[in-house]
């Protein structure tokens, strides 16, 4: 039997259980392993690439650290905004897998591909082919030792290691590597656009404080779960101010877009109808005032980060509630809206106690379809507010 047979044999298979079973000799168990663990995460994480036969996959924790496939989807898509004619040639610096190479070469006359890590140009060398990126070029080299031999491009990608030197996860941007920060005049001097993905951990606003040429801010959830920020990087700068998208993408994408974080917001002075609660990425990046100013919503607190209309706003970039009932925190008032529930999802937000607090107290199990927001109103007063989501 082939290790190819061996891997369409065990495609599905329990890894750590068929790492201890007998396989038949001449069989290479580890490198079997590897594609076989290597298939089973592609399958959620990139699943047009499982139909196409004959790919080849990483160690683990190459597997762990590359793009989702709809991450890279949005940055071809961001590419193609940025860069409408003219995609003569571009390189990716740190090519990993090559998950965002793969996507966004496809767009570029020329595609050079970065990687210090000898296997993984092989892997990549590999996959290129029958993945279509018949332009791409392989390159084993640092992207320092790749720039200094190298003319200009239309663009630049690079996706930092967020590794430190014995594995350990690191956010700065001084910690990654390549060292953005020490190297951003580089860069320009050989693109005039580059983007940059940076840890989801990040402080956003330190970090444009460091990268002086930073024109747009991009923070992507995939199911509200904020998973990459990106930065994108103009020779010539448009405006002072960055300008943030802020996306999350479920079965459609949606983005919500901020031309500064400096937004005064619309303070009620009371609850109302529609309750809203932003998405993960709106968050993130600190543009949520800026919502009072595109959808007529006011803000229950300066910090509170809920915000409430009169009327349904049906393409809130985040999730909407009807506001059912509130009560204040007395015993009197908690009994009498909370006669009915045994269950719920519970949330604070500026509220002075952790959901496991609150939810101890309130002696409430978690699930079901009632939703309870725990928080602050514009007078300083604690409420609970008693919701059903739309």
């Amino acid at each position: 039997m082939t290790d190819e047979a061996f891997i369409a044999q065990n495609k599905d298979a329990d890894v750590r259980a068929l790492a201890l079973s007998k396989v038949p000799d001449g069989i290479n168990l580890r490198y079997c392993l590897q594609q076989i663990a290597g298939r089973q995460a592609a399958e959620k994480k990139l699943p047009s690439w499982t139909k196409i036969e004959g790919v080849l996959y990483p160690a683990k924790l190459s597997m762990e650290q590359c793009s989702s496939e709809q991450t890279a989807r949005y940055k071809h898509q961001l590419v193609k905004r940025l860069l409408p004619e003219g995609r003569q040639k571009m390189v990716d610096l740190t090519g990993g897998f090559g998950i965002d190479f793969s996507f966004l070469a496809k767009y570029f006359e020329e595609a050079d591909y970065v990687e210090q890590d000898e296997t993984l140009c092989e892997i990549a060398r590999h996959n290129f082919p029958l993945l279509g990126l018949k332009k791409a070029t392989v390159h084993n080299k640092t992207c320092e030792d790749f720039l200094d031999g190298m003319g200009n491009f239309c663009f630049i990608y690079l996706d930092p290691s967020r590794r430190d030197a014995v594995g350990r996860k690191v956010v700065a941007l001084s910690d990654c590597s390549p060292n953005v920060e020490s190297m951003q005049d580089k860069l320009l001097e050989h693109a005039p656009t580059v983007l940059v993905k940076l840890s989801p951990m990040l402080d956003i606003q330190d970090t444009i404080r460091r990268l002086h040429n930073v024109s747009e801010v991009h923070v992507v959830s995939v199911e509200s779960e904020c998973k990459e920020v990106m930065m994108v990087l103009r020779r010539q700068k448009m405006s002072n101010e960055a300008c943030y998208y802020c996306t999350n993408i479920t079965e459609s994408v949606q983005t919500f877009c901020a031309q500064s974080r400096d937004f005064e917001p619309d303070i009620a002075n009371c609850l109302d109808h529609y309750l809203y609660e932003p998405n993960a990425s709106i968050l993130k990046a600190g543009v949520q005032n800026a919502l009072c100013q595109s959808y007529g919503v006011k803000k229950l607190h300066p910090f509170s980060h809920l915000f409430i209309s009169s009327h349904f706003i049906e393409d809130f970039p985040g999730r909407t509630f009807m506001i059912e009932d509130s009560c204040c925190f007395t015993k009197k008032d908690l009994k009498r809206m909370l006669a009915d529930i045994n269950q719920c999802n519970l949330t604070v937000r500026n509220f002075p106690a952790t959901v496991a607090e609150l939810r101890k107290r309130l002696k409430l199990r978690e699930g079901g379809n009632i939703y309870l927001f725990a928080t602050t109103l514009s007078d300083n007063s604690h409420v609970l507010i008693r919701c059903r989501q739309l």
